[in-house]
C-alpha cells in the first residue's frame, strides 16, 4: 500500500509539472532573470548559448535577463531581498552563507520536488547540491565550480630568467626580485573591487593557517578565531608585497577588467583570480601556465590547499507568480550554461559533462588536475560568511591594498568585531 500512495503521489507531481509546461505552450509567459554575466564576464557567452537553447526549446517562454557587475549586484540582490515584490523570477547566487541567509528570510524556492522529477537527474550528482541545501531541503541550481589560481605568463618570466612558476615563498620572492629588477611589473591587482584583493589575501591566509583553520574561521566554528599570529602575518606578507613594488602601483584605481586585459596584454607575469579566466587566458597564447600560491608555513599548510569550490549558483524567488515553471527552467539554464562553461573555459563543471570533452582547454585540464589532487578547499571567505559578518569582513580586507590596515590592526579588528 505504501508503494502504491508513492507511486500515486509521484505520477501526481509528473502531472503537475506537464500541466505547467502545457499551460506554457499556450500562453506567452515572462520570466526575469538577474545575473553578473555583464558583457566583459568570462561566463558571457556561456549565458548566450543557455539562453539560446531555452529560446528555441520554449518559444513561448521569454526570458529578461539584467546583468550586472559583480560588486554592484550583491548590493542590488540584498536590496532585493529586503523588498521581495522586487525580486526577479530566478536569479544568481553564491551558495553556502550568502544563499543560506536568503533562505531563511524565506525568500528562496525550495527545489527538491522539481530536482527529483528531472529527466536529467542523472547527470546533476547530488553531492553538487550541497552547497545550497539548508534544513534538507535544496535551494540552489549549481553552474560551474572554480578555484583561486596563479596564472603566469611564462614569456615574461622567462625574460627575468625563469623556466618554471615559482613553487616556494622564497622562490617568489627572488622571482618578483628579478622581474621588478627586469622592469616587469610582477602583479596585478584590482583595487576598486574588493573581491579581487581577497583572491590574494585568502590563499595567502590559507598559505600560513592552513585549510582546516581558514574554514573554520570563516564558518565560526566553535574555538575558531581571527586573534592567530599568522592571520596578522599573512596580512603583513601581502604588504610587504606590496611595498616592495610587486604589484601594480596604479592597482588601487584600476577595475578587474582592466587588471585582466594588462596581463593578458603582458603588463604583468601574474594573475590571481578565479579559473573562470582560463578561457580567456588560454586564447590569449599558450605560454601560459596556471598554478598555486606557494606555502608561507610548512608547519600548517601544504601546497595543495586551494580556495573555491562549487558555488556560482541559480536560484528561484518564493514570491515568483511562476515558481514551479521557474525552477525547471533554471535547472535547464544551469545545465547548459554549465556545458557552455565548461568547454569555453569558465569553470569545471558542477554536471556531469554528457557530450564530447575533447576540445576542453589545457589550463582547464590543469585546473581539474589541481583540483583532483586538492588536500583541501575552503570555500570564499564573503561567500562562506553571511548577511553583516560578510560585510564587516570585506570593510577589513578593503583596507588591507591601500595598506591603511596592517595585519595588526586586521587581526585585532576582526578578532574584536567577529570572532
Amino acid at each position: 500500500m505504501k508503494k502504491l500512495v508513492a507511486l500515486v503521489l509521484a505520477a501526481v507531481m509528473l502531472l503537475s509539472l506537464t500541466s505547467v509546461f502545457a499551460d506554457a505552450a499556450e500562453e506567452k509567459i515572462t520570466l526575469t532573470l538577474w545575473d553578473i554575466a555583464t558583457e566583459s564576464d568570462a561566463n558571457r557567452p556561456a549565458y548566450n548559448a543557455a539562453l539560446a537553447y531555452i529560446a528555441e526549446k520554449y518559444p513561448n517562454i521569454e526570458i529578461k535577463e539584467v546583468s550586472t557587475e559583480n560588486q554592484q549586484y550583491k548590493i542590488d540582490i540584498a536590496a532585493a531581498m529586503a523588498d521581495p515584490s522586487t525580486l526577479p523570477d530566478i536569479f544568481f547566487t553564491w551558495s553556502g552563507a550568502f544563499l543560506g541567509d536568503f533562505v531563511e528570510e524565506g525568500n528562496v524556492y525550495a527545489l527538491n520536488d522539481v530536482y527529483a522529477n528531472l529527466e536529467t537527474k542523472d547527470s546533476l550528482p547530488e553531492v553538487m547540491l550541497a552547497n545550497g541545501t539548508f534544513g534538507g531541503k535544496s535551494y540552489a541550481v549549481p553552474l560551474t565550480m572554480n578555484i583561486v589560481a596563479m596564472f603566469a605568463n611564462m614569456d615574461l618570466l622567462a625574460k627575468a630568467g625563469w623556466d618554471k612558476v615559482p613553487e616556494t615563498y622564497e622562490e617568489l620572492t627572488k622571482c618578483c626580485d628579478d622581474l621588478v629588477a627586469a622592469g616587469i611589473t610582477p602583479f596585478g591587482c584590482s583595487g576598486k573591487e574588493t573581491w579581487c584583493v581577497t583572491e590574494y589575501l585568502e590563499p595567502i591566509m590559507e598559505k600560513f593557517v592552513g585549510a582546516e583553520t581558514l574554514g573554520n574561521i570563516f564558518n565560526h566554528v566553535e574555538g575558531a578565531t581571527w586573534a592567530d599570529a599568522d592571520i596578522k602575518a599573512s596580512v603583513d606578507a601581502f604588504q610587504d608585497m606590496i611595498k616592495k613594488g610587486y604589484f601594480d602601483a596604479n592597482g588601487m584605481s584600476l577595475g578587474n577588467d582592466e587588471v585582466k586585459a594588462n596581463f593578458i596584454a603582458g603588463k604583468y607575469a601574474f594573475y590571481q583570480n578565479g579559473t573562470w579566466n582560463c578561457g580567456e587566458v588560454n586564447k590569449a597564447g599558450e605560454n601560459f601556465k596556471v598554478a598555486l600560491f606557494p606555502v608561507m608555513n610548512a608547519e600548517r599548510a601544504t601546497y595543495k590547499q586551494v580556495i573555491g569550490g562549487p558555488s556560482d549558483s541559480l536560484a528561484v524567488s518564493a514570491h515568483s507568480p511562476n515558481a514551479e515553471l521557474a525552477a525547471k527552467i533554471a535547472f535547464e539554464l544551469g545545465k547548459e550554461i554549465c556545458h557552455a562553461g565548461y568547454l569555453a573555459g569558465s569553470g569545471l563543471p558542477a554536471w556531469t559533462p554528457d557530450y564530447d570533452t575533447s576540445e576542453v582547454l589545457p589550463l582547464v585540464n590543469d585546473v581539474a588536475a589541481i583540483v583532483a589532487e586538492a588536500e583541501g578547499m575552503v570555500l570564499f571567505g564573503d561567500t562562506a560568511m553571511g548577511g553583516e559578518d560578510k560585510d564587516k569582513y570585506l570593510a577589513y580586507v578593503d583596507q588591507v591594498y591601500s595598506c591603511e590596515l596592517d595585519g595588526q590592526s586586521f587581526m585585532d579588528g576582526l578578532a574584536g568585531d567577529l570572532w
